[in-house]
């Protein structure tokens, strides 16, 4: 009878004590297996990716990953944020392997120099990589000398880590000053890539056991056979700011933000319109601080919010509303200095939003001036001025005789300047101690309605 307990307690007792045991088999195991880290870069070029991609590199070097997988599919971006980008892969103590993946993506433009910056670029069939020509956007369009010394700057920065992948200059060079693409198998066969794979794996595969100089001049054989991929996630502020730097969403934020706070400054008081507007204007403030900005187009903007202040306050017959309503097109349209195509404001956003912003201005600015040209009584002194009707005759003042008068419902005492029978129209012209002096309405036109 108390055997029976005591064989349960010893079973129970053994299974917690395997599993205890097995467990700490295997964090051990997890612990020591080897590890490639994965960075997928699927946007454009600029700040933030410049930002994930750093941020990236640097927990590869701090866990020990085998090698930083980074999957790329980009039309391009900024060349600032390039030169960084690229800088920062070549510095890398890890190994940094660029796969050009999925199925249809591209290293386009600014993609193609990362690509090549690389210990070790591939792509996946059906890809395509180059069109890296230099477009510059900010400002005027620079003459034929200053366009050669940017392209001559570009084909040097990127022969001097090509040549050191010993990869082929030549062909690189193309994809800069003629702005050639490469499938993957061109790719290949040109020596501008390593190898071709369908997946992560067979990339990873095909990659064991082979020699790679660094940029150092090292020799590094990468053992990757066992591997486990290490997922990077992005940050919530970096999910963010990358939503931000939408051209599009910056510029709504901003419009919004505007009209919020003006809405704000005709009604006092309200609170939120007022902080949510600040919150939405500071947002597109800082996410445009991250793309380059036309200075041009910020007058041609400003312009246009002082035709709009004019056509509401003095009126220009619809003219100067349409000076405005271009003005903020054109201002909208060109706002950001963009490269590539996808980091330019949508011209369907851009007329929508400056037809609607204007309308709604105008609305607004005008309800404002008309508020403020009208004049607000309270209190007794609301009543001169109105039509009144004697209840009884009143003799001119002096002759100490006082009436009584109806205004508004209300009966008042009231003096005249002239005698007035019962039952005449009156108008209030002053108010003194509470008795109202009036004298006869004027006659009024046919169809009219006084007050």
């Amino acid at each position: 009878m108390v055997q029976q307990p005591c064989r349960f307690a010893v079973r129970v007792g053994l299974v917690w004590a395997a599993a205890l045991f097995a467990c700490g088999l295997a964090v051990p195991a997890r612990a020591q297996q080897p590890q490639v880290d994965k960075f997928v870069l699927a946007d454009t070029i600029q700040p933030v990716t410049q930002g994930e991609l750093d941020r990236a590199i640097q927990r590869a070097n701090a866990d020990g990953a085998r090698a930083l997988l980074i999957e790329l599919d980009t039309p391009g971006g900024l060349l600032d944020s390039t030169r960084t980008m690229a800088g920062a892969i070549l510095s890398s103590r890890v190994p940094v392997i660029v796969y050009v993946a999925p199925a249809g993506a591209r290293a386009g433009s600014a993609g193609f120099f990362l690509l090549e910056s690389a210990d070790i670029a591939a792509m996946a069939p059906g890809t395509n990589a180059g069109a890296a020509h230099p477009v510059i956007e900010m400002g005027p369009q620079p003459d034929a000398t200053m366009m050669q010394k940017i392209e001559n700057d570009a084909e040097a920065f990127l022969r001097s880590y090509v040549t050191k992948r010993n990869r082929n200059a030549e062909a690189a060079e193309a994809a800069v000053h003629s702005s050639h693409s490469y499938t993957a198998q061109e790719a290949l066969d040109q020596h501008l890539i390593d190898l071709t794979a369908s997946n992560d794996w067979e990339l990873l595969r095909a990659l064991d056991g082979r020699e790679i100089t660094r940029m150092d001049g090292n020799k590094l054989v990468l053992h990757l056979a066992g591997v486990r991929i290490e997922d990077f996630k992005p940050t919530l502020r970096e999910e963010l700011l990358g939503w931000l730097v939408n051209p599009n969403i910056a510029l709504l934020f901003g419009v919004c933000g505007a009209l919020l706070i003006y809405l704000e400054f005709n009604t006092p008081g309200t609170i939120v319109p007022g902080a949510l507007g600040t919150l939405m204007l500071l947002l597109a403030i800082f996410a445009l601080d991250l793309l380059p900005i036309r200075f041009t187009s910020v007058l041609l903007l400003i312009a246009a919010l002082v035709l709009l202040l004019l056509e509401a306050k003095f009126g220009g017959h619809g003219a100067l509303a349409i000076a405005g309503i271009v003005c903020l097109t054109f201002g909208t349209l060109t706002l950001v200095a963009a490269p590539i195509p996808e980091m330019a404001i949508s011209p369907w956003v851009a007329g929508a939003v400056s037809v609607a912003f204007a309308l709604i201005t105008l609305v607004l600015i005008r309800l404002a001036f008309r508020a403020r040209r009208s004049k607000s009584h309270l209190g007794p002194s609301a009543l001169v001025g109105r039509l009144a009707s004697a209840m009884e005759p009143i003799n001119p003042k002096g002759h100490g005789s006082e009436g009584h008068v109806l205004v508004e419902g209300e009966i008042w005492q009231a003096v005249a300047s002239e005698p007035v029978p019962a039952g005449a129209v009156l108008r209030v012209v002053d108010l003194e101690n509470y008795l109202l002096h009036v004298e006869p309405a004027a006659p009024q036109k046919p169809g009219t309605i006084g007050r």
